[in-house]
């Protein structure tokens, strides 16, 4: 006799109710309203789902903790949440597949890290002068446009951000932008520990405000690409390529 299935487990973290709840999310405009249901019907499934991944998969080939991992997880779901439409489909599944993609991505790009690092001899063979000097001056033009960015963002934290906790954690971030020649142990374990330590705020409330300077990072950095002095930008016209 065929041995009977065991039921499926009903999936009770990830429910339709917290697929509404995104669908709400991104049709609405208030950043406030938006935050709210973030933090109470979204983050806790993006956060188990993250943990559900790491560990049914094993991507364990990270430099830093589970838990930071987790972190890295639900930032960059967060970030993605925009992209998801009712028409893609069940929400569980959408997240689920970005979620594991990251993964994916960023083991084999640290196990790769991993490999090249065993053989410095191998490396030394392998290079190519012409490729070295066009990273060299991408690496200086960054070095100016984070300089520009930082700044630009100081003078308006006020205007991006609209909590005290919200503002001191970036802060926090912009210092460790403007004192990154000084840090040693550049990884985003030692990052979160750093901000933690400046401003006593839980890592949920971090990758929130990270995900934001990431997101306005992007969109500048195009901007400085294309030639425009972001320097002399009006509030009005940041705010324009804030919302586009």
């Amino acid at each position: 006799m065929k041995q009977k299935r065991s039921p499926k487990k009903p999936n009770i973290y990830f429910t339709k109710d917290t697929e509404n709840a995104i669908v709400l999310y991104n049709s609405l405009e208030d950043d406030i309203q938006r935050n709210i249901i973030y933090t109470q019907k979204i983050h806790p499934a993006f956060y188990k789902l993250a943990e559900i991944m790491i560990h049914r998969f094993k991507f364990y080939n990270f430099d830093v903790s589970h838990e930071d991992v987790k972190h890295e997880v639900v930032s960059f779901l967060h970030e993605k949440i925009h992209k998801y439409k009712a028409e893609n489909g069940k929400a569980f599944s959408y997240f689920s597949i970005v979620a594991k993609n990251y993964l994916i991505a960023e083991n084999n790009k640290n196990y790769y890290h991993f490999k090249r690092s065993q053989d410095i001899g191998a490396i030394d063979l392998e290079r190519n002068i012409v490729n070295e000097k066009v990273r060299h001056d991408f690496i200086e033009e960054k070095r100016d446009f984070i300089d520009i960015f930082v700044n630009l963002v100081e003078k308006n934290l006020a205007l991006f951000f609209t909590k005290q906790r919200d503002i001191q954690v970036a802060d926090a971030i912009l210092y460790l932008f403007k004192t990154r020649e000084n840090i040693e142990n550049y990884n985003k374990k030692a990052i979160y520990i750093l901000i933690r330590e400046r401003t006593g705020v839980n890592s949920q409330n971090i990758t929130n405000i990270i995900t934001k300077i990431k997101l306005l990072y992007g969109k500048m950095y195009l901007q400085y690409k294309n030639g425009v002095n972001i320097e002399k930008m009006s509030w009005f016209q940041i705010q324009n390529i804030i919302n586009n």
